[in-house]
């Protein structure tokens, strides 16, 4: 955000909201938005499987939510953990890069938008430059279990609690 002037301190997003006239504007439904152009989400990972199978695809509607004046994407990571990596058979070093690849994926995209904001557009498209942040998606703790049990009652935390070595606080073996 160097070009902006938006300082890395508390006072970030005070600061950004200042620059966007006091109001942001988030992207909207990323699976929603894989799916209509093709992506197949039926995978615990949900649309961080897109990671693995095509992140062009997670590109494409970030940039489409910036050009249509989103000043905040969200990374494809909502699903994304280390044991839901893990569980397709990656080591936790690559997972903590597939995990890194959404963030990048999001800045690959916001660079892009700049790099058109600086070209004149054939397709009518008026893009302004502006400050946009990247926010990291971080689903609940339960989430990588895929059974929608992390929207109940706390059942999924007695789950994860009782396997070996996870569970809040607790470092994995």
């Amino acid at each position: 955000m160097e070009a902006f002037n938006i300082p890395a301190t508390p006072s970030l997003m005070k600061e950004f909201l200042r620059q966007t006239g006091g109001v942001a504007v988030i992207d909207g439904g990323l699976a929603t938005e894989l799916e209509r152009h093709g992506a197949d989400l039926n995978d615990p990972l949900w649309s961080a499987k897109c990671l693995l199978t095509s992140p062009h695809l997670i590109r494409y509607v970030h940039l489409d939510y910036l050009e249509a004046g989103a000043d905040i994407i969200i990374t494809a990571s909502y699903q994304a953990t280390i044991q839901g990596f893990e569980a397709k058979g990656f080591s936790g070093e690559q997972s903590e890069s597939l995990l890194k690849k959404s963030v990048e994926t999001a800045l690959e995209a916001r660079q892009m938008y700049y790099e058109r904001c600086s070209k004149s557009s054939s397709d009518g498209k008026i893009l302004k430059k502006r400050p946009i942040l990247v926010a990291a998606s971080v689903g609940s703790y339960g989430a990588y279990l895929a059974d929608g049990s992390e929207y109940s009652d706390g059942e999924s935390f007695e789950r994860i609690s009782s396997q070996k070595g996870s569970g809040p606080g607790r470092s994995r073996s």
